[in-house]
């Protein structure tokens, strides 16, 4: 057990900045659009603000000794002078379909423990093919699905319409108005654009038309804390809209200056669908090894059956209540103040390591 060294953690907490990450590509030669190919215009969305680091760092130091690090190329080698009590982690870095396991696993190469859920499962999460692969074989609902590499990969029998994603991105990186496709040609046009633009497969998911929500979790299983139930209101997108949460819906039509009225907390539904999302949040969390806090988005088939959607083992925390961030909004309506939900986090990391300090 680790001695009690003085009465406030060290917490070293670990970000993805936008500016951060532009500069360490740039640091290793990997200027963007220096190719022929424009890079994606939501590139850098899964990057947080600095608004959001500066608000978690303040809800952090009102209770530790904190110590903010980008997680760029240098992040090692300050955790590793530095041997934090605690990494408080939000990094979801920038490229590759293992970017969210970095820097976990350099914590675990430091023995330093940190926030959240582990490599391992911060890579299956961020992989929507794998994560539903488990899904299925437990018998979790989730919409069927195929992926693709190419569009020679497309079956020959997929019922439509589906709705077509770059298989490792969030913050509905790639999940445009157009991704829901009725025709086979639309459906092959689609997979082609999503991977010459995004330089990964494809997920090619069943289109489900019912009820969409979204569900904020806090603690360790079986302890864990289910948040009230975000409904996404469709009806409040512009006109003609596709109803799914797109990246339009998310980053360009709900603005802090007109925000979309489209969430409410808690969702206006009858028990017995709150008892069976719960339950299947429940299942989900233990299944994946879920850790400290999640979101999980789920949707409603035809029939009114929820079946998970993604599970977002790092989630935002934008932290104005205007900017429709999920998660905070469940943890207000729930009572908890944003600094409040940050240090929560920290309690059930240090619960869950055994990490000895006082109060």
């Amino acid at each position: 057990m680790k001695s009690i060294r003085q009465s406030r953690l060290r917490v070293a907490f670990i970000f993805t900045s936008k500016m951060g990450m532009l500069k360490s590509l740039k640091n290793n030669g990997l200027e963007i659009g220096e190719d022929d190919d424009e890079p994606p215009p939501d590139l850098l969305a899964e990057c947080d603000s600095d608004e959001t680091i500066q608000a978690i760092q303040n809800s952090l130091e009102e209770k530790f000794h904190v110590f903010p690090i980008e997680s760029d190329e240098n992040a090692y080698e300050e955790l590793r002078q530095l041997k934090p009590d605690l990494v408080f982690n939000i990094a979801e870095r920038l490229l590759g379909p293992n970017r969210e396991s970095h820097i976990p696993a350099l914590c675990e190469m430091l023995s330093i423990p940190y926030t959240g859920s582990d490599p391992l499962t911060l890579g299956i999460c961020l992989n929507k093919s794998r994560a539903k692969e488990i899904l299925s074989y437990h018998r979790i609902a989730n919409p069927a699905f195929w992926t693709a590499e190419s569009i020679n990969d497309i079956p020959e029998d997929i019922p439509l319409p589906v709705i077509i994603k770059p298989l490792y991105e969030g913050s509905s990186k790639g999940v445009k108005n157009n991704s829901v496709v009725w025709s086979r040609q639309d459906l092959t046009e689609k997979v082609q654009e999503v991977i010459s633009t995004y330089k990964q497969p494809v997920i090619i998911e069943q289109f489900l038309g019912g009820l969409e929500f979204t569900v904020g979790i806090l603690g360790n299983y079986p302890n864990l804390e289910i948040l009230p139930i975000v409904a996404i209101d469709h009806s409040q997108l512009p006109e003609g809209a596709v109803p799914i949460y797109s990246y339009e819906a998310k980053w360009i039509w709900d603005t802090v200056e007109k925000p979309l009225k489209i969430f409410t907390c808690p969702a206006d539904i009858p028990e017995s669908l709150e008892t069976e999302i719960r339950d299947l949040v429940k299942q989900t969390c233990k299944v994946l090894a879920i850790r400290d806090w999640a979101r999980i988005d789920i949707r409603c088939d035809e029939e009114g059956k929820p079946h998970i959607l993604e599970v977002n083992p790092l989630p935002g925390v934008l932290p104005k209540e205007e900017e429709n961030s999920c998660l905070p909004k469940a943890a207000r309506t729930a009572g908890y103040t944003y600094s409040q939900l940050i240090q929560r986090v920290v309690k059930e990391a240090v619960i869950r390591n055994g990490i000895p300090y006082e109060k």
